[in-house]
């Protein structure tokens, strides 16, 4: 009898654990520096999840070597739910241009929550007045345009692309993060990088140049910048954030997770914070994301190989 009691007990035990889950903290792994894009969209996405778990979510800034350093650690951590990664899509394009080992099928996707258009960005101290304007120079004085990027990553992969369909050659500069490379444009250090509609305002006032959109279509937030495919530059590129766990976490807390994400991303909060963001909310659940994680994989590949950047 008292066998079977602490057979009893010990079977149980382990699921009371994952039916108070989450008991204490979660920590979000940001892999970039406070202030910058991913940054700025996980802030305002974590109080919806923090309400909708009813625990504290804790983000920790792990930035370092093209965000693969909080990729590392995301993935090292346990596999218990206690620690989230807040992924872009630079985990498929490190990996296959040999700058990262890990992998996203080191990671249990959870959810994707938001979609962020390209926008090809210039210092006001250069000359260009057009997207065709810095075509022209690009060819009169190829490989002397500077492009701060952090390389291998979507900054680097969206420019590199803009180079591949009209023939043009930048000189590449690396920076972490779009934080560090937006001061570096603000200061005249780099000619051009690739932002997004946050900079609207450094925009309007001068201290930024939109020449292009990566949209499909002109974007509402602003009109009268062109998109490239209008120019007839076939690039259609934008960055999109999810959660992931590490690999092994239990299903059932991560489908609590889930849940929470689907919460929190209806959040009319986190919708006001990403139209400042020049962001969509995009959200996919764990199967619909897992599916979409494969197929940009498969892009991201081939992408690194038109470019000759794949190392895999």
């Amino acid at each position: 009898m008292k066998k079977l009691l602490a057979g009893l007990v010990a079977a149980v035990l382990p699921l009371a654990a994952t039916a108070a889950y989450p008991d204490r903290p979660i920590k979000l792994v940001v892999p970039w520096a406070a202030g910058g894009d991913t940054d700025n969209i996980f802030r305002p996405f974590s109080p919806g999840l923090q309400k909708a778990l009813g625990q504290t979510v804790v983000i920790a800034n792990v930035g370092g070597a093209s965000g693969t350093r909080g990729a590392k650690e995301g993935k090292d951590s346990p596999a218990d739910g206690y620690t989230l990664y807040a992924v872009h899509d630079y985990i498929h394009s490190t990996y296959w241009a040999g700058v990262a080992d890990v992998k996203y099928t080191d990671f249990e996707p959870v959810c994707m929550i938001s979609s962020t258009p390209s926008v090809l960005t210039a210092s006001p101290k250069t000359p260009w007045k057009s997207m065709q304007d810095l075509l022209g120079d690009a060819k009169k004085r190829p490989g002397q345009i500077t492009v701060g990027a952090t390389l291998a990553s979507t900054s680097h992969f969206f420019p590199a692309l803009v180079e591949k369909a009209t023939g043009a050659k930048f000189k590449y500069v690396s920076y972490e993060g779009l934080a560090p490379r937006m001061n570096a444009i603000l200061g005249g250090h780099i000619d051009l990088t690739d932002s997004n509609l946050t900079q609207k305002g450094k925009v309007e006032a001068g201290q930024l140049k939109f020449l292009a959109i990566a949209t499909e279509k002109r974007h509402p937030e602003m009109p009268g910048v062109p998109t490239l495919k209008e120019l007839g530059i076939n690039v259609v590129f934008d960055v999109n954030r999810g959660l992931m766990v590490p690999k092994g976490t239990p299903a059932d807390v991560v489908a609590k997770l889930g849940s929470a994400c689907a919460a929190a991303a209806k959040e009319p909060e986190f919708a006001k914070a990403m139209r400042l963001q020049g962001t969509d909310v995009r959200y996919m659940d764990r199967a619909t994301y897992a599916k979409w994680l494969a197929e940009a994989d498969d892009l991201n590949r081939t992408i690194a190989k038109d470019l000759g950047l794949l190392k895999r």
